[in-house]
């Protein structure tokens, strides 16, 4: 193309057409083809080479051009929700999202019971918990079921329930590594999936949501907790819930609901104790003057479950009456005083005690008959 158009081009007051012509692109451009094809290529490269009238090669790319597939990028539907504090309420939504436990012994050997009156899961460590799943109506197609795992309370709601160094290092040979850290399993479903929130880091396991099978009206999901309430390192006998929620396949919720757990070695011991606890307590705070319920007449007192000594075991006595009330409160502080007293200042009180009732018996009464000695009476 050198050879056609010279170095210096001269000052000319012709038309475009005629320059256009002069440098002898015009012949050239019309015999290329106009549509995007390998003739291009070829006029370029006739013999394979670079050819002397071209100086660039321009490729034109169709912008409807379909990507390939392995280019493509991957949506994760399943991706948990990035909220900082996930909602504990239960909702049932139109679709009467609830759940069913079946397992009510307080046996020792029970593996995992549930207490209706706590709300509370009590389970045994790595053992198979069945729960029932019930909805009003067919959730649309894709749904799919979460489990996730948070602290109770509040100072501790925004941490990430993780399994104890011990117990992820005894699984470190066994289990995937993206499991590890995971408190919550699915067991028998290979379509379960174990997910981590990019932004919040907790932990949730999802799988399909399956109908209820032929006579049946639930589907059983099975879930495992894989450590120990009382691990360190771990929950550190700090209370967890496990939310349970029903969603969409683009992760809307459409119902939820919540329930305490406790993995500990006898479920059915510590259900039984729990119970106790709670029921024994139940209605028997006093606010000032005021009863919070009136006591039954069969229930004089009411003992308190403890871990101190039979000595220090606390009662609770229903009194009738404001004067009454306060008469027993003062004997009590006068004998929770004694208890604080050293022994030795109790033995000098007690004999100031006697000493002054002593002294007030020999005292001659100022008013009154006058006391018979025996010289008045010779």
């Amino acid at each position: 193309m050198s050879d056609r158009v010279p170095a210096e081009l001269p000052m000319s007051d012709d038309k475009f057409e005629q320059f256009w012509g002069d440098i002898g692109l015009s012949t050239l451009l019309m015999e290329l083809p106009r549509t995007n094809s390998d003739a291009w290529l070829n006029a370029a490269l006739p013999n394979g080479s670079l050819a002397d009238t071209f100086d660039l090669v321009l490729k034109e790319t169709d912008d409807t051009a379909e990507v390939p597939a392995s280019v493509a990028p991957v949506v994760d539907n399943q991706a948990p929700p990035s909220t900082v504090v996930p909602s504990t309420t239960d909702y049932p939504g139109e679709y009467d999202f609830k759940l069913r436990f079946n397992q009510s012994s307080i046996a020792k050997s029970a593996t995992s019971t549930y207490s209706p009156k706590l709300n509370k899961l009590f389970c045994q460590l790595a053992k198979t918990c069945p729960v029932d799943v019930l909805v009003g109506k067919e959730p649309p197609q894709g749904a799919v079921l979460r489990a996730t795992a948070v602290y109770k309370k509040s100072e501790h709601v925004s941490e990430v329930v993780i399994r104890c160094p011990h117990h992820q290092n005894v699984a470190e040979n066994t289990e995937d590594i993206s499991q590890r850290k995971h408190l919550i399993r699915v067991e028998g479903n290979p379509r379960a999936q174990y997910h981590e929130d990019f932004y919040t880091k907790r932990h949730s396991v999802t799988l399909p949501y399956e109908a209820p099978q032929l006579g049946s009206t639930a589907t059983t999901m099975l879930l495992n907790f894989m450590c120990n309430s009382s691990c360190q390192g771990g929950m550190f006998r700090r209370p967890i819930l496990t939310i349970m929620t029903l969603e969409t396949c683009e992760g809307q919720v459409l119902g939820r609901q919540c329930v305490e757990v406790r993995i500990c070695a006898c479920p059915g011991r510590d259900r039984k104790t729990e119970e106790e606890n709670i029921k024994s307590i139940t209605g028997n705070k006093v606010t000032g003057t005021k009863r919070k319920s009136l006591p039954t007449p069969h229930s004089a007192s009411k003992k308190i479950k403890s871990d101190c000594s039979s000595d220090d075991d606390l009662y609770i006595l229903h009194v009738r009456g404001k004067q009454r009330f306060e008469m027993l409160k003062t004997i009590n502080n006068s004998l929770e005083l004694m208890d604080l007293m050293p022994e030795t200042e109790q033995q000098k009180y007690k004999m100031k005690r006697s000493q002054k009732k002593l002294d007030q018996a020999c005292v001659q009464p100022k008013t009154g008959k006058k006391l018979l000695v025996k010289s008045d009476t010779e």
